[in-house]
């Protein structure tokens, strides 16, 4: 597993200027939202987090989400960033570097209910890879489409929340993001006892027609988290408002301990 993280600590003059650089990027990011260029949910990320807190953004792509939680968490949280994806990952090491987020620990791997590898599925267009719809191809209920040129397979490493809790020697989580086309359930099974521990908020992408591809469905998940004591919540009007259910048209939900 590849991890790109800043291990040294910058002096204070240059920790000042990062700090900067890194909250005009996550105020850029969150006006984005505002307009709708990127997903609403980053308004409200800052009622989730707070400083020295503890993420994982799972499926991290080019930063969309690290970012902002990098600079909500600062310099003495963290936020774990895992993108098997390598030109988005690529992206996103770029713009850790630029906002100097060294608290942003940035890895190759996949996630999932077991360590290994697994092939991740990569669909093409027009000889463009679409990138936001690539999924690990590990118990697949479907077929994907097969014409000649409509995906491509790379292998990946793929680890799980609790064995990056125990090899970081991670003592508490606070929140994961997860997106990953349909594997989410997976992800959740792979920390376990993190959920067990934490209880951590968990904002997750839950949509029938990625986790169709596993042989899920969105209510199932819903329904799992509950079981747990969970209270899930959609991002609406402003704030965080109570859901009872999935619903057409809402791709994340927001779960927390219910009250």
């Amino acid at each position: 597993m590849e991890d790109t993280a800043i291990e040294t600590a910058p002096d204070r003059p240059e920790r000042t200027r990062a700090h900067s650089r890194l909250a005009v990027a996550a105020a850029g990011m969150r006006a984005a939202a505002r307009l709708r260029l990127v997903e609403p949910e980053i308004r409200g990320l800052h009622h989730l987090v707070r400083r020295g807190d503890v993420c994982f953004d799972v499926g991290a792509a080019y930063g969309m989400y690290s970012i902002p939680l990098a600079d909500l968490v600062g310099p003495d949280g963290a936020v774990h960033s895992f993108e098997p994806q390598p030109r988005p990952r690529a992206l996103l090491s770029a713009a850790r570097r630029a906002t100097g987020a060294g608290h942003i620990r940035l890895s190759d791997s996949g996630m999932g209910r077991t360590a290994g590898h697994l092939p991740l599925v990569l669909p093409v267009r027009f000889g463009l890879t679409i990138s936001g719809h690539a999924h690990l191809a590990d118990g697949l209920a479907t077929t994907v489409p097969a014409r000649p040129g409509a995906t491509r397979r790379i292998h990946v490493p793929v680890t799980t929340i609790d064995d990056v809790c125990a090899a970081r020697s991670i003592e508490r989580v606070h929140f994961i993001k997860a997106d990953v086309e349909g594997f989410e359930p997976e992800v959740l099974h792979g920390a376990a006892a993190v959920l067990e521990r934490d209880m951590p908020s968990l904002l997750l992408e839950i949509e029938d027609r990625h986790l169709a591809r596993y042989g899920r469905t969105a209510d199932e998940v819903a329904a799992l988290l509950r079981e747990r004591g969970y209270a899930m919540a959609t991002w609406r009007d402003d704030g965080w408002q109570p859901a009872e259910r999935v619903v057409l048209g809402t791709r994340n939900y927001l779960f927390r301990a219910a009250a």
